[in-house]
């Protein structure tokens, strides 16, 4: 029984292919994903100033 080098050589090089993109696309989700939670944020009201009003009255 013969080894088919050049089948076995085709496979590898598809799943080395297939490595590479799924890697590079996981980068940019990545990346989209970190940009979407850094700017994605509601920022919190202050509620100092009731604290001055309350501290002026007394």
């Amino acid at each position: 029984m013969e080894i088919n080098w050049i089948i076995i050589a085709i496979v590898v090089a598809v799943v080395i292919v297939l490595i590479v993109f799924t890697t590079k696309k996981n980068q940019k989700e990545k990346k989209k994903l970190t940009d979407l939670l850094n700017n994605d944020f509601k920022k919190a009201e202050e509620e100092d100033s009731d604290f001055d009003n309350n501290a002026s009255e007394r």
